[in-house]
């Protein structure tokens, strides 16, 4: 095994937070400590494990097999079981689920509705053919519906109308939520609503008291409205799920789905140059700071990659980005799935503005710097090197798919 101590990130913030209901088990046993009389004393009841027969053994070796002393930031947190035997009511939420996984606008819509269901309901998420998600149970989902089907392929919002329906047909759910987006959502609840006869309530941002809050006025008013049975949340609109692990128990749709004429036709994905996306809108941002020496080789390794080129204040001002390329609260707050900061040590206004970005990769020579702490993956190194030896994994990886294709 490799003796590389990997970080839990998790596990570091229960222990930081007080309030969580495992914060005392992730604190560290206090085994020996020093006696007024300078006599060092021994916690004997801290020190050990519990054997397979229930007995408490003293491992003398050192190696504390099953009780170290201190607090492994490895350890595997278990959260508390959410059991929901037998629901009164569903609370059906149907996540955009880009890329086949769950999106931080996904897991906040399932942190509304698990406040909404309460301790008698349950959450129903219903998701559209495959998917690589395998954290349902700690997002937050109670029961799991699977839509399977080349008619849900590709961009069907007719069908998937017709399915939402078979759906609540048979699980008659108290209230339906859909993420507001672009990427589907928005367009998806609309639709049913309007098939369903529901006024939905769009663009919510709180659910308070059985009032919908949302966003009016381009977004400079707020509507105050009662709560409908259709609800298109915004981003931000509740906490997700972080202190109970839920069940996810897979279910099945028992009344058969009306298939419904073609009458749009799905001509796949467009190639878009990702210079032209705003970076407000992308999904893979490859940034760039102080810490680039060769941006020649930087701009290359993100034509490779097909990102959208992002950097950090220092590099704009020092000119080798334009203005409109600046990340943080200074520049633009982004929301990509993917963000990679090539040199950037992460100040406070730059780690603002990626906050809502789910996963973050850092490239960088200081292992100490705040954006390594905020990373979900870190390469310690030389920059060059890596964009380098980045660029030819990408080629060999292309290279490998075309002869598999071939």
């Amino acid at each position: 095994m490799s003796d590389i101590i990997r970080r839990d990130p998790r596990a570091e913030w229960i222990a930081r937070n007080r309030l969580h209901p495992l914060h005392a088990a992730m604190q560290p046993t206090q085994s020996s400590w020093m006696g007024p009389n300078g006599i060092l004393r021994k916690n004997l009841h801290g020190i050990g494990f519990i054997g397979p027969n229930g007995i408490k053994r003293i491992d003398r070796s050192g190696a504390q097999q099953g009780g170290s002393t201190k607090r492994s930031a490895s350890v595997e947190v278990q959260l508390p079981l959410h059991h929901v035997a037998d629901p009164a009511f569903f609370i059906a939420v149907v996540p955009d689920m880009v890329g086949g996984r769950l999106s931080s606008h996904d897991r906040d819509l399932l942190g509304l509705a698990h406040s909404l269901a309460g301790k008698d309901g349950a959450v129903l998420a219903v998701v559209f053919g495959e998917h690589k998600e395998s954290a349902f149970d700690t997002a937050g989902v109670d029961r799991l519906l699977i839509l399977e089907g080349d008619e849900f392929a590709g961009y069907s919002p007719e069908q998937r109308v017709q399915g939402l329906r078979a759906v609540d047909n048979q699980f008659d759910p108290r209230h339906w939520l859909l993420p507001d987006s672009r990427t589907g959502g928005g367009e998806l609840g609309r639709r049913f609503a309007a098939s369903v006869g529901e006024r939905p309530a769009t663009r919510v941002w709180q659910v308070k008291d059985d009032q919908a809050t949302g966003r009016a006025g381009a977004g400079r008013e707020d509507l105050l409205r009662p709560l409908s049975r259709v609800i298109l949340a915004a981003a931000e609109c509740a906490e997700p799920v972080s202190e109970t692990r839920h069940e996810a128990l897979p279910v099945e749709l028992c009344t058969a789905i009306v298939r419904s004429l073609p009458r749009i036709e799905d001509l796949g994905a467009v190639a878009v140059d990702p210079a032209l996306i705003p970076m407000a809108e992308a999904e893979f941002i490859f940034s760039g700071g102080n810490g680039v020496k060769d941006w020649a080789l930087f701009h290359r390794t993100a034509v490779a990659l097909g990102a959208t080129e992002g950097a950090s204040r220092v590099a704009v001002d020092d000119g080798y980005m334009t203005r409109d390329r600046q990340v943080g609260a200074s520049g633009t707050w982004v929301t990509a799935r993917v963000y990679v900061a090539v040199g950037i040590s992460g100040a406070i206004q730059h780690l603002q503005g990626i906050g809502a970005c789910d996963k973050v990769v850092a490239i960088n020579l200081d292992p100490t710097c705040d954006m390594i702490k905020r990373a979900d993956l870190s390469v310690i190194g030389e920059s060059a090197e890596i964009l380098d030896a980045l660029i030819e994994a990408v080629e060999v990886y292309r290279n490998g798919a075309k002869r598999d294709a071939a």
